[in-house]
């Protein structure tokens, strides 16, 4: 069973950078559609970012010109490097990935992240 383990959360002033990354335990790990979400206290969770294999990548329209989302085959790695963070921007993040094969869909998820932005 492949895991994904997040890291790169902490706390960070509004303005600041933060870069997080999501390692699959397994090598190789192929997989088709990379996306990033994150879940703010009482709220349900939402996609930030995501990178199909061989597409466009795809962003919320709140983290648009701010957050870039990308990732390295070769080392099973997938990143979200944050810009001009907000307070708004606090949150847990997840990686998570998909693999699909025919009809059937592998879902991984990692554990997450805590990202906080103070004001």
């Amino acid at each position: 069973q492949v895991q994904l383990v997040e890291s790169g959360g902490g706390l960070v002033q509004a303005g600041g950078s933060l870069r997080l990354s999501c390692a699959a335990s397994r090598s190789p790990f192929r997989f088709d559609y990379g996306s990033w979400y994150r879940q703010a206290p009482g709220k349900e969770r939402e996609l930030v970012a995501s990178i199909p294999n061989g597409q466009a990548t795809n962003y919320a329209d709140s983290v648009k010109g701010r957050f870039t989302i990308s990732r390295d085959a070769t080392a099973n790695t997938m990143f979200l490097q944050m810009n001009s963070l907000k307070p708004e921007d606090t949150a847990v993040y997840y990686c998570n990935a998909k693999i699909y094969q025919g009809r059937t869909v592998e879902e991984y998820w990692g554990q997450g992240t805590q990202v906080t932005v103070s004001s």
